[in-house]
């Protein structure tokens, strides 16, 4: 097959091939670039214009130099844990890259943003954005996947690749590729924390990924009987590894949950709810789905440039956002929520709303980066790293009031201390 190139301002040029390409040409993919990757963080950081669309291109890449890497380094273990042969290798190499490209399908208007509009299962749990990605692969890039002449040695099917995406597949092998997708060193965060960090202009998400690609490798289970063998560094990787957990953390703390952004969130899910019919999105699948391919950020600017987006459609247009009002620590504690809690009731009616920025850093749990010492022996990052062990994990809670409240607010605030 043909290959091109595509130039990438993180990753250098990213090499695809014809079918790669077929793929990215349809509707459903084109659809990300009408998709901002960091919603209305360009409030706050202008440079922040980038979209899913590129991210997938650079997910897809990041992955690919992750199996190559596995594959070349730990060909020994592959081949006697999971009896890999080497067209095996090739076969899964291609569905990696393409779970890798349409991880991020099923998004919705201003990303993350919309997922608090998904519509509920009947157990009241929200559907993900993965579910969507999953059923748009099923429904919309069944053909342009099993029917490429580029898939003829493959044989890889539209569901395989929904399956991976969703993390359901049985065969042990697979549940392995699937760390490099949806783990704690994936190729998700490798992407994001270097692509935002550049097109904000900030230097908190920046790691040394070519160490980390240099020292990855499938680790065995050493410490446990039949233990299937997991992703990992060699023990020159590890400070890799944890500079990277350590950009995250940093790009959520700065950036991710900056007040300001938290905010626009916020209005943005409002904003959403006004325009939607029965206030959220359809559900992924069939008639529905097609009907939720139809709302991009282009739909929702335009709505609110009409003004049909309500007040907060308004406050985002002329960037009259709610302001912080009140905080707790990143980790608070009793005293801490107590005084939230009085906070609030002082507020009583001018409160606007209140938001909780949680996030858990890292798990000390079999999820644990696997590390691979001198002798084959297995450690795991967090016995290695003393800030990867005592990260806590983020539970601010936040108070947000209108603006033309905050002097009343803070006034009161104020008397109350």
């Amino acid at each position: 097959m043909i290959n091109s190139y595509i130039r990438c301002p993180v990753h250098g040029f990213i090499e695809m091939d014809d079918w790669e390409l077929e793929i990215i040409a349809q509707p459903a993919f084109q659809r990300l670039r009408r998709i901002r990757q960091l919603g209305w963080t360009d409030y706050i950081y202008p440079g922040a214009m980038h979209t899913r669309f590129e991210h997938s291109l650079g997910v897809m890449d990041v992955a690919t130099r992750l199996y190559d890497a596995i594959a070349a380094r730990s060909s020994e273990v592959l081949k006697s844990e999971f009896g890999y042969n080497d067209d095996g290798l090739r076969r899964d190499r291609r569905l990696v890259r393409l779970a890798a490209l349409l991880h991020d399908l099923g998004h919705g208007p201003f990303s993350h943003a919309a997922e608090e509009v998904f519509p509920k299962r009947d157990n009241g749990e929200r559907f993900q954005h993965e579910n969507y990605s999953a059923a748009i692969v099923r429904l919309r890039l069944k053909d342009a996947i099993e029917n490429h002449p580029g898939n003829g040695n493959y044989g890889i099917e539209a569901e395989d690749v929904a399956a991976f995406l969703e993390g359901s597949v049985k065969m042990a092998k697979m549940l392995f590729w699937w760390e490099l997708i949806n783990g704690k060193m994936d190729a998700d965060r490798m992407d994001y924390l270097l692509r935002d960090s550049l097109h904000l202009g900030v230097r908190y998400g920046t790691y040394d990924i070519d160490r980390l690609i240099n020292t990855i490798c499938a680790v065995p289970d050493t410490n446990e009987e039949n233990g299937a063998p997991r992703v990992g560094v060699m023990e020159g990787g590890w400070h890799a590894a944890e500079s990277m957990v350590l950009a995250r953390y940093y790009m959520f703390t700065q950036v991710y949950f900056h007040k300001t952004r938290v905010a626009y969130d916020y209005h943005i899910g409002e904003a959403l709810r006004k325009v939607l019919p029965k206030g959220s999105f359809p559900k992924p699948q069939g008639s529905e789905l097609e009907s939720y391919l139809e709302w991009d950020d282009w739909k929702m600017l335009g709505l609110i440039a009409e003004n049909k987006a309500g007040d907060h459609g308004k406050r985002i247009l002329n960037r009259n956002h709610y302001r912080k009002i009140y905080a707790t620590k990143e980790v608070p504690d009793e005293d801490d929520l107590t005084q939230f809690d009085d906070a609030k009731t002082k507020l009583g009616n001018m409160l606007g709303f209140e938001s909780v920025a949680e996030k858990s850093w890292y798990k000390v749990d079999k999820t644990d980066i696997p590390v691979l010492m001198d002798q084959s022996q297995k450690k795991s990052l967090s016995e290695l790293s003393s800030p990867i062990y005592n990260m806590a994990p983020n539970k601010q809670q936040l108070l947000y009031v209108k603006p033309e409240d905050k002097d009343k607010a803070e006034t009161i605030l104020r008397k109350s201390t």
